[in-house]
Order: structure tokens, then C-alpha cells, then sequence
């Protein structure tokens, strides 16, 4: 039997064991290149390119947030539609804890600890998306449904401007 060309993550074997199909693709990650990078190196559009945040209210708790490569979370707005007084990025070390990937890395799929996800309600509307398949310079394309039915994500409107 062949190994595959993309690495086996947790990320894949929870998309494997929820019968999602999916595209794997690698390519050469660069530090602080984000969405853009990848976008670039895979040829679509950066808006296509989902990143996978790791926030918490002002109570520490933690949930995820996907969001188009190319616009940023208004975590105002988040925070009204979650009820709480206030959301944000945690540190990068307890993102390894929570999740088990690295930044850079982090995948909704799979993660340590099952955490609430939000999902700017604007990805439904692509027809397939690139999300980080658990592992730093590796991409995985699904259909946008799957982020709704493997993860029961809730869609939400908070996105802003690109930082």
C-alpha cells in the first residue's frame, strides 16, 4: 500500500471517520504568511482560504472562529451575538492545549477538546473552501456544509475589514 502525499493527522482521521470528502494539499509554508501565502501558492482566491481562530470570553472560555483568509473578526460584534462582555485571541501556547495543532496549523477538525465553533455565516456561500487539514503548510478543500453538519457550527455575521 502506497503512503499518501499529505501528512495523517487528527484532523484527517476525524474527517475520514465522518465520511467528509475531502482535497488534500501541501504546500511550502512560510512563517507569518498566513492566508495570503497559502492563497498564493494553491492559485484562489484569498477569501476561499478559511482560517481557524482560537478565541475566549472574558470568562476563559474557549470556542473557534472560521473566517474568511481575507477579512478579520470583529470581536465586538462576536461578543454581542455570543452574549458576553468580551471575546479574544488567546495566547498561543494554550491554543496547543486546547486544540492539539500549532499555530499556524490549527484545524477545526479534530481538535483535543471539543470547543464551540462560529462560522461567518458569508463562507456558506462558497461553493468549496481551503481549511487547515491539522498540520502548518497543509489544506484541506470541502464543501462549506461540512463545517455545518460535522461540527455543528453556528453561522454568524461578524466579519470586518482586513487588518
Amino acid at each position: 500500500m502506497a503512503k499518501p502525499a499529505y501528512p495523517i493527522t487528527p484532523a484527517v482521521r476525524f474527517l475520514r471517520a465522518a465520511k467528509v470528502d475531502f482535497r488534500p494539499f501541501t504546500y511550502p509554508y512560510a512563517d507569518r504568511g498566513g492566508t495570503r501565502h497559502a492563497a498564493a501558492q494553491l492559485k484562489v482566491p484569498e477569501e476561499r482560504v478559511i482560517k481557524t481562530l482560537v478565541m475566549q470570553t472574558g470568562d476563559a472560555v474557549p470556542l473557534l472562529v472560521l473566517m474568511h483568509g481575507n477579512r478579520a473578526v470583529s470581536t465586538r460584534q462576536l461578543a454581542r451575538v455570543i452574549q458576553t462582555k468580551t471575546v479574544a485571541a488567546v495566547q498561543a501556547a494554550k491554543t496547543i492545549s486546547l486544540t492539539g495543532y500549532q499555530v499556524g496549523g490549527i484545524s477545526p477538525f479534530g481538535t483535543r477538546r471539543v470547543l464551540p465553533v462560529y462560522l461567518q455565516r458569508t463562507i456558506l456561500d462558497l461553493e468549496t473552501i481551503f481549511i487547515n487539514g491539522g498540520k502548518r503548510g497543509f489544506l484541506v478543500e470541502i464543501e462549506p456544509s461540512v463545517l455545518i453538519t460535522s461540527l455543528s457550527a453556528t453561522a454568524v455575521d461578524v466579519a470586518a475589514a482586513s487588518c
